[in-house]
């Protein structure tokens, strides 16, 4: 899959996952639209993870620790073939195990998380497993940053860099809002880079929504020899909708019918536009 058709592909996950959470009346649509092209450039160009292989030993792993963002992680693996794209018409649904946080229930998923501050404890203990069975795998693991004040974080960061797990990536979605406020109000990260790279990972920060910025960094992995690799995806919540847009009220939130169509208008006319500039 080309640059422009991950794009494309961006484009096209945030209509459905807004089309799923206007249906299933619930869902945290900035965190979901701030994370689409980060999980999109993982599933469609890097993991080696697939419907197939989800039983073999050897693939690798991805635990979404943000699970609150977990409409995009459906529509996202739903277009990968892992369960068929009707099947989200039963998330929120009485008895559906399509809920609102990632459960096992679901294929293609790892692992239960929601619970903040817990995927990355379960990523670590996958790569010190990952290790100790020379298997060649990778371990994925999507933060938010509203997660990283938790405590739990901060001890995989010892225990990962201890270990030299270099077969361990954690990505934070940097997009610095959380349902109570701006992050550097609630709980200061700052200076982030430089705190993480004090726990003994390396670390690069990128633009979040930059297709070629995300392959770059997640094909040069490991970032160093014997250390985590950590990546700053700097992000916009509610990215691709203007009225959604680093907007703290859209943390959780289901659109009007009048939002939903400008919504969809707004990501329509984007992805007319980059046909429109593929084509010249």
């Amino acid at each position: 899959m080309t640059n422009d058709e991950l794009m494309l592909k961006s484009l096209q996950y945030r209509k459905k996952t807004l089309n799923l959470i206007k249906k299933a009346n619930t869902g945290h649509t900035g965190g979901d639209l701030s994370s689409t092209d980060i999980l999109s450039v993982l599933y469609n160009r890097i993991l080696n993870v697939s419907p197939e292989n989800f039983q073999d030993s050897n693939r690798d792993r991805f635990i979404m620790s943000k699970g609150h963002s977990v409409e995009v992680l459906y529509t996202v693996l739903a277009d990968c073939g892992f369960f068929p794209e009707t099947d989200l018409n039963s998330v929120g649904k009485y008895q559906s195990p399509f809920v609102g946080h990632p459960t096992r229930d679901i294929p293609g998923i790892e692992q239960n998380t929601g619970a903040l501050g817990h995927g990355l404890s379960i990523a670590t203990g996958m790569a010190i497993a990952g290790k100790k069975d020379k298997a060649p795998y990778k371990v994925f693991t999507l933060l938010g940053d509203g997660e990283m004040a938790e405590g739990s974080n901060w001890e995989a960061f010892m225990l990962a860099a201890h270990y030299k797990l270099d077969n361990l990536i954690a990505i934070v979605d940097r997009n610095q809002l959380q349902i109570t406020g701006h992050t550097e109000e609630v709980c200061s990260l700052e200076p982030l880079k430089d705190k993480i790279m004090s726990f003994g990972w390396a670390v690069k920060s990128i633009d979040g929504h930059n297709v070629s910025e995300l392959i770059d960094a997640l094909q040069d992995l490991p970032f160093q020899t014997d250390k985590p690799s950590f990546i700053i995806a700097n992000t916009i919540k509610g990215k691709g909708v203007s009225f959604m847009e680093n907007n703290k009220k859209w943390h959780h939130g289901v659109p009007s019918d009048e939002q939903f169509e400008l919504a969809i208008a707004e990501l329509d006319k984007q992805i007319n536009d980059l046909n429109a500039m593929s084509v010249n």
